[in-house]
């Protein structure tokens, strides 16, 4: 069990962390909905702070970075649980021989050294060494982003749409709705960070680099136009990450095979 006391001891104790600081531009509108009623027209009125600044969740980045990380570990050969079902999730894993009847070594994929961490017997992949999983703490914080402009200077604007009936592809009566929305092309800038833990694996800023740059937009209706952005690119050039993690990181093949031959010859825990 997790407990966020020890958590809280761990990071006091282990000092300052270092930091990736985010700075992302909204180029069209943005609709990150806020789920209740804000004195706003809107049907899905749009989420801010207490001090009326636009934001963007904490979480929804997190969850879009990690689903970008995974795409990219699996890409390299790495083998990656499935997140979000705790189940399919490190160190679990229930389900993935029925899922993939055909490969019969494919749990064993995961019993490799760079799989290991301290104090564990069990084996973590690298999305979840950095992002955690039910089993193993996270080594990522992640702040909300937080709109820079001044509240008062962004209008309320309200978006309409209609419900669209996908069986007969025509529009449903009386499902008239309003989301409140950023202005469009205003070009808000939205600020925030993600803090490493002094112990966070090496390759952690390459991962995180590159999937930042697969994340297009944020927030709800993206296939309408909505949330789309780009991160500055400060963001990348001011984040130094060694070339031995990106050769790490290139080097799945070669590490699953070395596995494959020490649990043969017996080599393996």
């Amino acid at each position: 069990m997790i407990q966020l006391e020890a958590i809280n001891r761990q990071l006091e104790s282990s000092g300052p962390s270092d930091r990736i600081a985010l700075t992302a531009v909204i180029d069209t509108a943005l609709c990150v909905g806020a789920g209740g009623s804000s004195g706003s027209l809107a049907d899905k009125p749009i989420l801010k702070t207490a001090s009326n600044q636009l934001v963007i969740p904490a979480s929804q980045l997190k969850g879009r970075l990690r689903h970008e990380c995974e795409k990219l570990t699996r890409a390299l050969g790495w083998a990656t649980c499935e997140s979000p079902v705790a189940t399919t999730m490190c160190p679990q894993r229930a389900g993935f021989d029925a899922k993939n009847p055909s490969d019969n070594d494919y749990e064993d994929r995961f019993h490799r050294t760079a799989y290991q961490v301290p104090d564990d017997d069990r084996y973590h992949c690298l999305i979840c060494q950095l992002f955690g999983n039910p089993a193993l703490p996270a080594k990522l914080q992640f702040s909300d982003l937080v709109c820079t402009a001044d509240p008062d200077s962004i209008p309320e604007v309200l978006r309409p749409g209609v419900t669209i009936n996908r069986r007969r592809r025509t529009a449903e009566e009386r499902k008239l709705y309003f989301l409140e929305t950023s202005p469009a092309n205003a070009a808000l800038t939205f600020e925030g960070t993600i803090s490493l833990a002094p112990n966070t694996p090496t390759f952690a800023k390459a991962l995180i680099l590159a999937g930042l740059k697969h994340i297009h937009a944020l927030g709800g209706s993206k296939s309408t136009g909505l949330g789309w952005l780009h991160w500055e690119a400060k963001v990348f050039e001011n984040t130094k990450s060694e070339d031995s993690a990106w050769t790490f990181l290139g080097s799945a093949q070669a590490s699953a095979a070395q596995t494959v031959t020490e649990t043969a010859t017996g080599g393996a825990q």
